[in-house]
């Protein structure tokens, strides 16, 4: 008798999604703290996440369980690589490669698409289901802290393909509620998702150096500007 994963997942992963948000480099974002350098890799690095999750879904469209999630609208690729051509020029392919937390993730997808499963309905519903509910504020978010044109270098937080996205959740959560799986499995995907939520945070936290690099750089280019003009007013915090 199907299990009711969706709620399972929602609960079993609070702590975790909390944990996400307060890593550094997230924080930041939501606080409209955004470096380009730092988002354009972050960009590259969810490319090929996502690649990677892509392709195996793909390969497991047949599969009794994987395939009952495998909405092709929900796909990341293809927009992730117009943002990456406008963060990196027509040979972006020739820029980009995956920073070390990235490989871990990717190779985390690639065992579990070969031994089980099973478990990547716990890395798809992380990813995709966030990515489509924050998806329209991080990229206010982003546009704004970045100065960019409607359009420009954001194209991972738009689908264009779900048209409602409150009936397209509804959608999602009854297939996640109907997956064939016992209550043993619909712990091990909890148990994933966790995981997946962790993968996520080490590459927050790779960034996060990168992040206060340029926030330093900001900084100090700020009071040496002060200091030319010999002001003396107070520097809000």
């Amino acid at each position: 008798m199907p299990v009711a994963l969706a709620s399972q997942l929602r609960e079993g992963t609070k702590k975790s999604h909390t944990m996400a948000e307060n890593t550094g480099f997230v924080s930041c974002f939501l606080k409209g703290v955004v470096d380009k350098n730092s988002y354009r890799t972050l960009v590259s690095d969810l490319y090929f996440v996502y690649g990677s999750m892509e392709s195996a879904i793909l390969r497991l469209k047949s599969h009794p369980i994987v395939g009952l999630i495998a909405f092709e609208q929900l796909n990341r690729r293809d927009a992730l690589e117009n943002d990456l051509n406008y963060y990196f020029g027509p040979k972006w392919r020739e820029e980009i490669q995956p920073s070390p937390s990235a490989q871990v993730y990717i190779d985390r997808i690639n065992h579990v698409a070969m031994t089980e499963p099973e478990l990547l309905v716990g890395h798809h519903y992380t990813r995709y289901l966030g990515d489509l509910s924050g998806g329209q504020i991080l990229k206010n978010i982003a546009q704004k802290a970045m100065q960019l044109n409607d359009g420009d270098g954001l194209n991972f937080y738009e689908f264009n393909n779900i048209h409602d996205e409150k009936a397209f959740k509804s959608t999602y959560k009854a297939a996640m509620n109907n997956l064939p799986i016992d209550q043993s499995i619909a712990d091990r995907i909890v148990e994933e998702a966790n995981y997946a939520f962790k993968l996520n945070m080490n590459m927050f936290r790779e960034l996060e150096g990168s992040l206060v690099a340029a926030i330093g750089k900001l900084l100090f280019s700020f009071l040496t500007r002060r200091h030319r003009t010999g002001s003396t007013e107070a520097m809000a915090v």
